[in-house]
């Protein structure tokens, strides 16, 4: 008996050990599953958009719009890409420009602020950095109306100006507080051995900590890029001229003018998305990484 109590309890920590595996294999079974169900469901509309922008008029007329196109056409964005109000390729281009110079900016200026916040003291730092913080909390419509004011005042109304010039101003706080948790879990002893070395705050700044915060500013850049690209009320404020309007209201427009013609509407909203979708899966492993690491040490 002295010996086989022994055998007796290794089994049922054997035993234990078995249904400790199934149990979390269940768990991550399970967690998969709703993982690729979650997938598919805010999948849905995406399949929807793209297979009404590719099918007819007619067919979209006779069809269910879950059911996959019968015959496929690209019918739809020739006509887009004709169609003298819609514009694609110039609105596409102001777009672009009112997207990529903020995002710079943005980037930039992001990065100039969280510096002293994150790696220099200084008295009322941190009362300074929680005036800062509170200003997130304040919605943009209550900003929207002062903004526009103060455009018109500045005489920046049907300008790119009031896209511009603010990006060059700090970065927002959202930023300026992602880029400050990620400075701080930079180690301080590389600045303190650039310091003896004879270094300054900037050459610091400029050739250590930028190059090391690369996840951090790709993040900001993503956020800000799609922010910019995906616009409507800022643009449809400030800008009058058709010809300096961008694709968002641009795709308004067209649903204004054409409400009834899905098979359009959706061709366009899938044009404006594409440039978004490859600019994220472009940065998509540094957008990861600078929101895994972030606040990390």
């Amino acid at each position: 008996m002295a010996k086989s109590e022994p055998l007796s309890i290794s089994a049922e920590y054997h035993r234990a050990g078995r249904r400790g595996i199934l149990q979390q294999r269940i768990a991550n079974a399970s967690v998969g599953l709703a993982l690729v169900l979650g997938s598919i469901l805010f999948m849905l509309p995406l399949y929807v958009m793209v297979a009404m922008s590719l099918k007819s008029k007619e067919e979209i007329a006779l069809t269910s719009p879950w059911s996959w196109p019968i015959t496929l056409t690209f019918e739809n964005y020739r006509l887009l890409f004709i169609d003298r109000n819609f514009a694609f390729w110039l609105k596409f281009f102001n777009t672009l420009v009112l997207s990529v110079i903020p995002t710079l900016g943005v980037t930039l200026t992001a990065a100039m602020v969280a510096y002293p916040f994150a790696r220099l003291n200084f008295r009322g730092r941190d009362r300074l950095f929680v005036i800062l913080l509170s200003t997130m909390m304040l919605p943009g419509v209550v900003t929207m109306i002062p903004g526009y004011v103060l455009m018109a005042k500045l005489h920046w109304i049907d300008t790119f100006l009031p896209f511009i010039v603010p990006a060059f101003f700090g970065g927002g706080a959202f930023n300026i507080f992602l880029l400050r948790q990620f400075l701080k879990g930079i180690p301080r002893e590389m600045d303190e051995a650039a310091k003896l070395d004879g270094a300054s705050h900037a050459r610091i700044f400029w050739q250590m900590l930028i190059p090391n915060s690369g996840p951090a500013l790709a993040t900001i850049a993503v956020f800000t890029f799609i922010g910019s690209f995906r616009d409507f009320m800022g643009p449809l404020m400030m800008l009058n001229d058709p010809n300096k309007q961008t694709l968002e209201v641009a795709l308004r427009s067209l649903q204004n003018a054409r409400g009834t013609e899905w098979h359009l509407l959706m061709a366009g909203s899938v044009l404006v998305m594409i440039p978004m979708v490859i600019i994220f899966l472009a940065c998509q492993r540094y957008f990861v990484r600078g929101i895994t690491l972030t606040g990390g040490k």
